[in-house]
């Protein structure tokens, strides 16, 4: 099966084909023209998905070596992003699925995260818990099954990515903050500062960050850091504050193995490229756990992911003439919802 995907949920506007649960492209063009703002401003995000999303479309199917009629099915993210975003890219894969009269099969972002790592026929093992760290969300998901999960945790305040990006502000480095984070902290101390970890009441699993990045803020405070702000510095504070996240995320992510028996973790999700994250997941494997990321390609937003999930979700839908009527009712949703996830 052929399957044409495209992804514009936020600043990526990203095109892939694949064959089946195999890549054959995956173009991704990331908007540099938000770094001047801090972040991403959505009227932008939306005239520059208009201007590239037949480009990058064109590129893929040039790339893959098939045609638009070569297609079996079209899918486009559905929700959660970004309104006008989502909007356009859904137009225009839902226009040409209605052209070539095949399928279209909305996806949603969140959920083409968790199965991101079954790219190229990667193994996979149910149950498996399933932590998603992404700019916008942070969830953690038991999932016993393809399209049977079920949320247990989520971020009561800031996503990972959104604390990392807000501290990355405040220490002068930049947007997007995570990748400017990794990098200073590679040179930096982890033990430099200790940075309090958030306890949510009321829940085991739920996460919180807003914290973090405001004693982050404090601490800056403290130590006059406009005045004696030196790279080694910067680095130091960027690593400690990255450790504490990291930890945030390690141990919540424990202690639902250990309620629910499960052994086996899937981190996905555009945070889930941070170096310090993998490593610490990485050092499970010594004691029995089995430890999935996806290939950092695939671990931000992009195509690929929003294609095995359509073929995944349309080959275990036995009404198959569902997806041949969606193109024409099927709207986009800005939030994730997390009953119905």
């Amino acid at each position: 099966m052929n399957i044409l995907a495209i992804e514009s949920s936020c600043d990526e506007t990203s095109a892939a084909v694949l064959e089946n649960e195999k890549v054959l492209s995956n173009i991704i063009s990331s908007q540099i023209s938000h770094g001047e703002f801090g972040g991403v401003v959505p009227e932008l995000a939306s005239r520059e998905h208009l201007k590239n999303i037949a480009l990058i479309t064109q590129s893929s199917l040039d790339e893959s070596g098939k045609r638009l009629k070569d297609m079996d099915i079209i899918a486009a993210t559905s929700e959660p992003g970004l309104i006008g975003s989502l909007l356009i890219g859904m137009n225009f894969a839902k226009t040409l699925a209605f052209s070539l009269n095949i399928p279209f099969v909305p996806v949603n972002h969140i959920q083409s995260h968790l199965y991101s790592n079954f790219l190229n026929g990667q193994e996979r093992e149910f149950p498996f818990l399933g932590l998603i760290i992404s700019g916008g969300h942070t969830l953690l998901i038991v999932v016993e099954d393809l399209f049977q999960h079920k949320i247990i945790g989520y971020t009561v305040d800031d996503a990972a990515g959104e604390a990392f990006d807000k501290t990355a502000k405040l220490l002068g480095l930049g947007y997007p903050g995570g990748q400017m984070i990794d990098e200073h902290s590679k040179s930096g101390d982890r033990t430099y500062h200790k940075f309090p970890m958030a306890v949510v009441r009321g829940s085991d699993f739920n996460f919180s960050f807003s914290g973090i990045k405001t004693s982050v803020l404090y601490y800056l405070k403290k130590i006059d850091f406009e005045n004696k702000k030196t790279p080694q510095l910067v680095s130091d504070i960027a690593a400690s504050f990255q450790e504490a996240v990291a930890e945030s995320l390690f141990k919540t992510v424990l202690k639902a193995s250990k309620k629910f028996n499960i052994k086996t973790i899937s981190v996905s999700g555009g945070v889930s490229a941070n170096s310090r994250i993998r490593e610490k997941f990485a050092e499970l494997e010594t004691r029995g756990f089995k430890i999935y990321f996806p290939e950092q390609q695939y671990a931000a937003d992009n195509a690929a992911m929003i294609g095995i999930t359509a073929y995944l979700k349309y080959q275990n839908n036995n009404d198959k003439e569902y997806f041949r009527n969606v193109s024409l009712k099927h709207l986009a949703g800005a939030r994730l919802d997390y009953e119905n996830f």
